[in-house]
């Protein structure tokens, strides 16, 4: 496979600072070229190219969100510039036997009404960011001949992505490494981050050496009901030293919220529990080790700030897809790997009082960690999307 890595990180300092512009709604320049984003409903697509919408904005161009009836519900956070196609779409892979054999004829005229808006507004550029919603504006750009890429936040391509990925011009890969078809031209830009995370990039670590020792736990919903079961037993097979100087920062269910307060109580471990954290960014920074899922977004936090990490990738995730995410940062030497299966309150107590035991081996981890990170993903993106619209214009 054929891979190339933009670097446009800035050397030392505390990372870029993030640019704080309001989007213009009115008045954009009628021969602006144009960019179609074509998206599917999850948070894994539809913030990347949110992102890269806001960018593009800055940038002058006019940008186009093409997406499906059940993505549009979830373009709330994108600026109001950005128009919305609505295709139709549709997933072998949900719904009765009867929605399936449907599906042919819906994408089938989602792909043809795509192509028709195409050929009249020559997209100067079409990016695809996975999903079954995604396919009719990728088809109609392939059909058409149009510069195009895709952006694959997670280390496996997802079903859409993988079925593009040797028909476009170049495949934006969030994590890497990214398993990867041969030929493919592979350009790793990173995953972008909330400008939240890209003002505190960089942050300094402090290592666990004397004092409080900070420990932040980070689940979602795929992950706050395993760690509510695991880690107050990790946290009680401690050493009682370490235990006591624990300040312990978990998200964790409202249903589970009583039962693991009751549990720290009981051991005398400071610990803040919430359903969830509107301030990851600030616990981050604090952190000397997070534990954590391998979601795409989550590590993509994780190494922009630099912070040592325990990942304990989801089990169900498809393809495996979350340890794929995690094997990048785990071979550079920034985390350790606890496939969820393998899980035990044991074996995590052992990791954390390893790593929160070795004041210069938690520094090495951030370093490592931090190496990982491109909090300057959007802007590599953005460059590759210009790259391959001059390359167009020049042709």
């Amino acid at each position: 496979m054929n891979i190339s890595r933009l670097d446009m990180r800035p050397q030392g300092g505390a990372g870029p600072e993030p640019r704080v512009s309001s989007v213009p709604r009115l008045g954009r320049r009628a021969d602006a070229p144009l960019l179609v984003l074509a998206a599917g409903g999850t948070g894994g697509h539809m913030f990347p190219a949110q992102a890269l919408a806001e960018e593009m904005l800055l940038r002058g161009w006019q940008v186009r969100l093409a997406t499906d009836a059940r993505g549009a519900r979830y373009t709330g956070g994108f600026p109001a510039a950005v128009e919305r196609q609505v295709t139709a779409a549709g997933s072998f892979a949900q719904g009765s036997l009867w929605r399936r054999a449907m599906v042919p004829g819906l994408v089938a005229a989602g792909i043809a009404s795509s192509a028709m808006a195409m050929r009249r507004e020559r997209p100067a550029c079409v990016v695809g960011f996975g999903g079954y919603p995604a396919l009719p504006a990728m088809a109609a750009a392939t059909l058409l001949g149009l510069p195009r890429l895709i952006h694959e936040a997670n280390g496996v391509l997802g079903r859409v992505n993988r079925w593009f990925a040797t028909r476009v011009d170049a495949v934006a890969c969030g994590t890497w490494p990214t398993d990867l078809p041969e030929g493919t031209a592979g350009v790793i830009t990173g995953n972008p981050v909330r400008p939240d995370v890209r003002m505190r990039a960089g942050a300094p670590y402090e290592p666990p050496e004397t004092g409080p020792l900070r420990l932040l736990v980070i689940g979602g919903s795929q992950g706050a009901g395993l760690f509510a079961r695991v880690v107050p037993e990790a946290v009680r097979a401690l050493p009682e030293e370490m235990r006591q100087r624990l300040l312990l920062a978990q998200q964790v269910r409202p249903e589970d919220m009583g039962r693991v307060r009751d549990l720290y109580r009981e051991m005398g471990v400071q610990a803040e529990l919430r359903s969830f954290f509107e301030d990851v960014p600030e616990r981050l920074v604090a952190a000397q080790l997070v534990i954590s899922r391998a979601g795409a977004s989550s590590i993509a936090d994780i190494t922009a700030i630099g912070r040592p990490a325990i990942l304990i990738p989801y089990r169900a995730a498809a393809d495996d897809h979350q340890a794929a995410n995690a094997r990048g940062l785990v071979e550079s030497g920034g985390a350790f790997m606890i496939r969820e299966e393998e899980l035990t309150s044991p074996g995590l107590a052992g990791h954390i009082a390893a790593i929160l035991g070795d004041p210069e081996g938690a520094a090495a981890m951030a370093m490592a960690s931090g190496a990982e990170g491109r909090p300057d993903a959007v802007e590599e993106l953005a460059a590759l999307v210009e790259r391959l619209a001059t390359r167009e214009q020049r042709s």
